[in-house]
């Protein structure tokens, strides 16, 4: 693997700020998809904050409102007449359902170990913590004393514990205090004399009852003993001191609502134990394979610097900052975000949701839902592309999770086939209509998603999974489209609405902000994609009936919005004014990215347009949260311009990256990460239209660098080097076979390839 792969600080996490929110932002993240911590590296006080994915504050949720079908039809004709105010306050009291929360994602708890052996007057030196994004481990040591002391921890996949080594040079004794808390409402007590036990369910005060759950802390103290003192463990003499954490709780994610009836404090018992059979040698080689196994599958290498070796990544991110040149750091940037991703997305477990499994927050921002209005589509970007196909499949689990309830919702609110669902979830699956209009009232999340299943065929070729599980998915998200969908009264063609462009505003004739109209670019630009994919999947299953030629005819007569006069594309069906020009959210620029439907090869001048749309709102305040610059740079990277791809990366770590390289909404929201890296991966390599094109949006700063391992469409892993920015070596794995068609510099190749072959391919150096 490549050298610049550690995360690593000369300080600890905690400072004499005495703002806890800031010493988590240098805590560093390890998780074995469901179990995660964030490891501070302190001392003479260690804190280990501990996360379990499914530990939800719980129901009531947004139900459906008894009036809304009426409403609907009513909003729309009072929209077409040009009536907004009036449609907006029909909608918002009749259709929407009001917040019921919060209902957070909350923390499991905190471990602390108190050193009790060493005076906090003595000074502290040597000091050096890190996360090895190579290994997972995240480690810390230090010279006090005269002792040297060494903590490491990871979180395993294998055997679904946390473990926390700490041993010292020499002989040394450790002696430490362990406690392990949550706050009020919490059961905390010994067990078994060397065990530490907490049971709680999560809530927020009396209300939300949410998922139950319990935690058990064994210490294992090598040469010394472990006693048990007023609801805390303390060792003794210890020379080595390791500690294994078993969470389990009694969520249900194939039926939310009915609890799972285990006995927990069982079934923490049976992981302690299946774990600590094993030598710790053992236990951390194996978790470290299993890491590797995805983690290695791709390298990337730009333009090396010393600063990797000899600067701390946050001192090294602080240069960045003001303007120093590392791109080497936007190489580890791109590590940490698949080691993020491996680390909070396994297969069996809930999907990454906004802080992917990493909350301090008993009520976090924003819930720490899962916002499928681009946040959760945004967090596996980088899945298919870099090589983690196994990491997509708790998404897939979640919106198919979705389709039930979505239903339910489709035939209550909308009456109409299918399921549907809007901007949010969360673990209780709901998909009610909810919130304000400008944000709430936009039936198009679950559109969005099930794009994701046939790009995941498209990746992998996995033929069973397009028939049992794309399609049908596809096919129900369709159905809900063609109910949805009306006659505009002038034009004829089929239109969304009422509906919104996602949390954006315009004027409307009146004069003032309205949120709600007919045909947002974005509705008709994801209803578009999803009858793309229909009939691309139905065409490779052989299906052809009344269904899908029903989709090929409304398909055919989608309304578009045009380009306006100052050649923008349009985010409304009418050339209106936008109250804030340099909002957040780009979501009529779907079409070019996640979409695929605008190309230069199929709509030059769409792409011309988009290009002035992106640079109007950038001019305009524009890429102001860390998620919105992830999306601007994996729109330039589409747009072909490498130039402006990289400057606008570049600021998404200058003005939205944390010292621990957490993404910044601000707060910490974890999707401005996988942009990010998705965004890096776009600027080296693009497939679509049958097409693999290499080096795309290359940087003149990249002159130099490789990579490997990379994944396009139709099932083909690249491996890329170049020099002075020309392509200098690229060899094709085809996973599946087939016909494979390359671009680069205006030169095209065709490869005719058998699974499993490799092929190294060569173009000339003049053509342009």
């Amino acid at each position: 693997m490549g050298e610049n792969t550690k995360l690593w600080y000369d300080r600890q996490s905690t400072l004499n700020t005495g703002d806890e929110q800031e010493s988590w932002n240098r805590a560093l993240p390890i998780g074995n998809g469901r179990l995660g911590a964030m490891v501070f590296g302190d001392c003479p006080v260690e804190r280990f904050q501990i996360n379990e994915e499914s530990i939800w504050a719980g129901p009531p949720v947004p139900m459906h409102q008894p009036e809304a079908k009426q409403a609907i039809h009513k909003a729309r004709e009072l929209l077409f007449a040009g009536k907004s105010e009036e449609a907006e306050q029909l909608v918002q009291e009749k259709v929407l359902s009001p917040h019921t929360g919060p209902r957070s994602y909350q923390p499991f708890g905190d471990v602390w170990l108190h050193d009790l052996g060493a005076s906090n007057a003595e000074a502290i030196s040597e000091y050096r913590r890190e996360l090895d994004l190579d290994t997972a481990v995240a480690t810390v040591s230090y010279l006090q004393a005269g002792v040297h002391h060494f903590r490491e921890a990871f979180s395993s996949v294998n055997d679904q514990v946390l473990v926390i080594r700490w041993h010292t040079d020499g002989q040394s004794e450790i002696n430490t205090r362990i406690d392990l808390t949550r706050g009020e409402d919490t059961l905390a007590e010994v067990k078994n004399e060397d065990c530490l036990m907490l049971a709680a369910q999560a809530a927020h005060g009396t209300t939300h009852l949410g998922v139950k759950f319990t935690g058990l802390l064994r210490a294992v103290a090598e040469g010394g003993t472990v006693k048990p003192e007023k609801g805390t463990l303390l060792v003794s003499g210890a020379t080595v001191l390791t500690l294994y954490l078993a969470i389990r709780t009694d969520y249900h994610f194939d039926n939310p609502m009915e609890p799972l009836h285990h006995n927990l404090f069982e079934l923490c018992e049976e992981d302690l134990q299946r774990a600590m059979k094993k030598p710790y040698e053992q236990l951390k080689r194996e978790h470290i394979e299993e890491h590797q196994r995805l983690f290695r599958r791709v390298e990337l290498g730009l333009k090396h610097s010393t600063l990797a070796d000899s600067v701390p990544t946050d001192r090294r991110l602080e240069a960045f900052q003001q303007g120093g040149e590392d791109q080497d750091l936007i190489a580890l940037y791109f590590h940490f975000g698949r080691y993020l991703l491996i680390s909070s997305s396994r297969l069996g477990n809930m999907p990454a949701n906004l802080q992917g499994i990493w909350n301090p927050h008993m009520a976090a921002p924003w819930d720490s839902d899962y916002h499928i209005n681009i946040n959760i589509q945004m967090n596996y970007w980088p899945a298919q592309v870099t090589n983690l196909a196994e990491c997509h499949l708790p998404y897939f689990k979640l919106i198919e999770g979705l389709v039930e309830p979505g239903r339910k919702t489709a035939h209550e609110v909308y009456d109409c086939r299918g399921f549907v669902a809007h901007y949010t979830s969360d673990a209780w699956l709901f998909t009610a209509p909810v919130g304000m209009v400008n944000y709430g009232m936009w039936p198009m999340g679950a559109g969005w998603c099930v794009r994701d299943f046939m790009e995941y065929y498209r990746f992998t070729g996995d033929r069973a999974f397009l028939e049992k599980r794309a399609y049908p998915i596809l096919k129900e998200s369709a159905l809900f489209f063609l109910d949805w969908l009306v006659r505009h009264p002038e034009t004829g063609e089929w239109v969304s609405g009422p509906s919104s462009s996602p949390e954006n505003l315009y004027v409307a004739s009146n004069g003032r902000s309205a949120g709600l109209c007919m045909a947002p670019a974005m509705d008709q630009q994801i209803i578009w994609d999803v009858f793309a994919c229909v009939v691309e999947a139905a065409g490779v299953l052989g299906i052809s009936d009344e269904f899908t030629e029903q989709v090929k005819a409304v398909w055919q007569e989608l309304a578009m919005s045009g380009i306006g006069a100052d050649g923008r594309l349009l985010e409304w069906y009418e050339n209106v004014e936008e109250v804030e020009p340099g909002h957040r959210h780009i979501s009529h620029l779907y079409a070019i990215h996640p979409g695929a439907q605008y190309t230069y090869s199929s709509t030059p001048e769409r792409m011309d347009a988009a290009r002035k749309t992106l640079e109007y709102r950038l001019r305009h305040g524009g890429g102001h949260t860390g998620w919105s610059r992830a999306w601007i740079t994996n729109f330039w990277s589409r747009l072909k311009d490498g130039e402006q791809a990289l400057a606008n990366l570049e600021m998404l770590l200058k003005k939205s990256t944390l010292p621990n390289l957490f993404d910044s909404h601000p707060p910490f929201q974890i999707d401005g990460n996988f942009g990010g890296t998705a965004g890096i991966a776009e600027m080296l390599l693009q497939s679509h239209g049958d097409e693999v094109e290499l080096l795309p949006a290359l940087p003149k700063a990249w002159e130099e660098g490789k990579v490997k391992g990379l994944v396009a469409r139709g099932g083909f892993q690249i491996d890329m080097e170049w020099h002075n920015g020309m392509l200098k070596q690229c060899r094709i794995i085809s996973v599946n076979g087939g016909t494979c068609r390359v671009a680069y510099n205006a030169q095209k190749k065709v490869l005719d390839t058998e699974a499993g072959a490799a092929y190294d391919i060569e173009f000339s150096e003049g053509a342009s």
